[in-house]
């Protein structure tokens, strides 16, 4: 009787109209957040000159890989890519490491030093030097044209120690306890013990700083810009956005989509645009799935104490 009650219940009009509306609720959310990319790709793989017309919303109209051709035709895209890439893998490891090293040493309450420490660092988020001290700072460090100014000066993410910090403090004390009285260190406790039960957490973080190194162009263009063998695909990328930007001011539409029929393959702005957002977004959209099972625990536990 219970039972047939409870799904009467369940099956009764206010909860029916409760589901469908919150089912549409949320496929109007899934539409929102993926048609912006969908359109890129459409433009991306579409022709340049067709793309002028407009008109173009889920598919491309006309087939070409014409703007994957003129990026990748650049000769420094290739080590770019490996740069980039470098940037991302040792940015990565070495940033979450050295963040939940120091998030193991603040949640100790025997560290005397924990709440002087966890000012500073909240200090910081809020206030900064600027980019003229950031700049001579870098410069008095020798780290201009220097393939550690990518690694180095973000090391420590101050949002990113509150998540691991919380999170080993979530864990149970009686653990630590009974590494020490085995006779362990602190260094081992944190290598054998807190980093295999925080794997959540650091992956959650990970998949921040590696989003963050990945799309970072602008200390490039800062410290590294005269370095061409330092250079990374962001910044290659956005020199060649502003070439075909130029290229695109000293000509109009009429001009281009005449280009077009007559043969002479040509590219817009929009279009390397688009093509730029696929190029610069699959790597992370390839590792997300990964890291899915992580983050939602990581982001639950790690926010909240206990």
């Amino acid at each position: 009787m219970k039972e047939s009650s409870a799904k009467a219940r369940y099956n009764s009009v206010p909860d029916k109209v409760f589901d469908i509306t919150n089912i549409v609720f949320m496929l109007c959310i899934v539409t929102v957040t993926l048609y912006p990319f969908i359109n890129m790709f459409a433009l991306s793989f579409n022709d340049a000159n067709d793309s002028i017309r407009g008109g173009l919303y889920f598919w491309p109209r006309v087939w070409t890989w014409d703007n994957y051709n003129y990026i990748f035709n650049e000769a420094s895209i290739y080590h770019a890519t490996l740069i980039s890439a470098l940037r991302t893998i040792l940015g990565t490891v070495i940033s979450v490491f050295c963040t939940a090293m120091l998030a193991y040493t603040v949640s100790r309450q025997e560290f005397v030093l924990r709440k002087f420490v966890t000012i500073v660092a909240i200090f910081t988020m809020y206030f900064s030097g600027g980019l003229i001290p950031g700049y001579l700072l870098i410069k008095e460090l020798h780290m201009i044209n220097s393939f550690w100014v990518y690694i180095i000066p973000g090391i420590i993410s101050v949002f990113n120690l509150i998540v691991i910090r919380s999170f080993i403090e979530g864990l149970p004390d009686g653990i630590m306890e009974s590494a020490k009285i085995d006779g362990a260190g602190d260094f081992i406790t944190f290598m054998r013990i807190v980093l295999p039960l925080t794997v959540p957490a650091l992956a959650t973080v990970s998949l921040f700083v590696a989003v963050s190194q990945w799309n970072s162009w602008f200390d490039v263009f800062l410290y590294n810009s005269s370095h061409i063998n330092l250079s990374t695909l962001q910044y290659e990328l956005m020199k060649i956005l502003q070439t075909s930007n130029t290229a695109a001011s000293s000509t109009n539409v009429g001009d281009q989509f005449a280009a077009g029929q007559s043969g002479v393959t040509a590219v817009t702005p929009t279009s390397i645009r688009a093509t730029m957002t696929i190029i610069a977004s699959l790597p992370i959209i390839m590792v997300y799935p990964f890291l899915q099972k992580y983050f939602v625990k990581g982001m639950t536990v790690g926010g909240v104490k206990g």
